[in-house]
């Protein structure tokens, strides 16, 4: 009898069973934090620059101008965290992946894995992806702005 926590939804259980190849897991595995590190993770560095670039501090009588660069500001900073956030969440993916595999290589996965198993790798906080942080982006009309106002 399969376990509550392991059974399909209910619209799926006439469905049958979703089985995996524990071979294929661990290529999956391989490929994905191979692409992380060979072809994403060099980039952020490029991206950091282009979205630090130097935007001028608006004269606070042009207050279009200074509520969107606030915006564009706040869109900026929440883009780059996203991008980096990116690289972990997929370095994570990658690495209980790989840890699912080890795991079940020498089993029967198919009768031995569990749902939990899985959930409880993805919670573990030890196969994170841990780098570079996010860098803080300098609002341009914020109050500790070095930048010279720039009049109409």
């Amino acid at each position: 009898m399969i376990p509550e926590e392991d059974a399909p939804a209910p619209w799926l259980r006439n469905y049958g069973g979703i089985e995996a190849d524990i071979r294929q897991l661990r290529d999956f595995a391989d490929r994905l934090a191979a692409e992380v590190h060979r072809n994403y993770a060099p980039h952020l560095s490029y991206i950091a620059d282009d979205m630090s670039a130097t935007v001028p501090n608006p004269c606070d009588a042009f207050v279009e101008l200074v509520t969107f660069l606030q915006a564009h500001h706040e869109t900026q900073q929440a883009t780059t965290d996203m991008v980096y956030a990116v690289r972990g969440a997929t370095g994570h993916l990658a690495a209980v992946a790989d840890r699912v595999a080890t795991q079940y290589a020498d089993s029967d996965a198919f009768s031995a894995a569990r749902a939990s198993d899985v959930q409880r790798a993805l919670a573990d906080p030890s196969t994170a992806l841990h780098g570079s942080r996010t860098p803080t982006l300098s609002d341009p009309t914020g109050p500790d702005s070095q930048k010279p106002v720039v009049l109409p």
